[in-house]
């Protein structure tokens, strides 16, 4: 008797063009909830989506017992052909496969049943490729299933670094410091364009939507540098100071991937900001501007940002300047910030190629560089500049399929 806490979920995506094959399984004790929504699935067919055993070849239902439903509904008999032929001996020869391999245990043959639902595209044509790569897409699945892959682990390190194929576009995530933020502070929109195309197509380039820019044209000038950059990882610099929701969320309505806020303003305000950024699924950066000890600030929050900005502001560089001062900002003891809090380290305030080696060796993720880069001739060597003393962007080094192919992993 198989015990009813036998429960498995499997998924794999096999192939290309039209003839794709994507399945999502169950695999468990026929006395379990497996079992239940097995005879569900076969006495209460839906239409369109009508359940079948899987069989070798007529009069020859394999074992375990599996039934295939189709993900996209059969309008045709064209439809109904590609499942009842060559996708339905695929899943149940994958099976029987699994079976003889050692993969489904054999005893298990009688006690466990399968569900898989199968994606057939309605414009596929090359029934051999149906068969091929619904066959490899089942047997992985059940592999998979059995295994518990993916592992937690695995999830949570792949989940800022993978791209959906089928979205379409690229949601960039900050899983690999460090970075170059170029701060577009000019209230230009044509000028800000005109830069943002000839900076270089890295990884590593992280564009802010300065608060000149947003002041001028709104925050619906992320959606204008996001025309050009499709990809990008646009941080907007609102300085926010007063109702940190509505504009955290008016940030992230227009597609910016992280809201700045002011570490000066009210513990209220920065929490608030800080939850709706969460909400919103963007980072929050604390600008400590002004804040005599941004670690002082940091405990007192129960939310915490994603990252932290540590910087001087330009009036304050060109009051020193005035004084003959040092122009270097003081950006205080990096990595206790970033081992205390669990967040990412931004540094800012005239900051050169020079200072930015000095700010990675002591722990600075972000680099945030404006008017040398902004306001050079040549803003793609200037921003080079600093990427060329940076390690090679994150997927540069990283095998595609590496995410599938770790021995013992599926």
């Amino acid at each position: 008797m198989g015990s009813e806490s036998e429960f498995y979920v499997g998924e794999a995506l096999v192939g290309a063009g039209n003839e794709v094959a994507h399945v999502d399984l169950i695999i468990g004790s026929k006395n379990g909830p497996a079992g239940i929504a097995f005879a569900n699935a076969l006495s209460q067919p839906s239409a369109g989506h009508t359940p079948l055993l899987a069989v070798i070849r007529p009069n020859l239902a394999v074992k375990p017992s599996t039934i295939v439903i189709p993900k996209v509904t059969i309008r045709n008999m064209e439809d109904a052909n590609k499942i009842f032929g060559p996708a339905q001996t695929a899943v149940a020869r994958a099976v029987a496969d699994a079976v003889a391999e050692g993969i489904i245990p054999r005893e298990k043959c009688e006690e466990w049943v399968i569900i898989a639902s199968v994606f057939i595209h309605p414009e596929a044509k090359d029934y051999r490729k149906i068969y091929q790569y619904n066959y490899g897409a089942t047997k992985l699945a059940i592999r998979r299933a059995l295994r518990g892959y993916p592992s937690v682990d695995k999830i949570l390190r792949e989940k800022d670094r993978s791209v959906h194929p089928i979205m379409g576009f690229k949601v960039q995530r900050l899983w690999n410091p460090p970075y170059l933020q170029v701060a577009l502070d000019l209230d230009n929109i044509e000028r800000v364009l005109k830069i943002v195309e000839q900076l270089p197509r890295r990884e590593r380039l992280i564009l802010e939507a300065g608060t000149p820019l947003i002041k001028a044209h709104g925050v619906k000038v992320i959606e204008e540098i996001r025309k050009v950059r499709p990809d990008a990882f646009i941080v907007a610099d609102l300085k926010t100071m007063d109702v940190g929701r509505i504009e955290v969320k008016e940030a992230a309505d227009a597609t910016a991937d992280a809201v700045c806020i002011l570490g000066i303003t009210s513990k209220a305000t920065i929490e608030k900001a800080i939850l709706e950024a969460q909400k919103q699924g963007i980072y929050s950066v604390l600008d400590m501007m002004e804040v005599p000890n941004p670690e002082a600030k940091l405990e007192k929050l129960y939310y915490k940002p994603d990252i932290v900005l540590l910087h001087r502001n330009v009036d304050a560089e060109r009051a020193a300047a005035e004084a003959g001062k040092p122009l270097e900002t003081p950006w205080g003891n990096i990595r206790s910030i970033k081992e205390k809090f669990k967040c990412l380290i931004a540094v800012a305030g005239g900051i050169t190629p020079e200072t930015a080696k000095k700010a990675l060796t002591s722990g600075a993720d972000i680099i945030v560089v404006g008017r040398y880069i902004i306001r050079s001739g040549d803003p793609r060597r200037a921003a080079e500049q600093f990427l060329d003393i940076m390690p090679p962007d994150p997927d540069t080094m990283r095998l595609i399929l590496d995410e599938d192919e770790a021995i013992g992993e599926i």
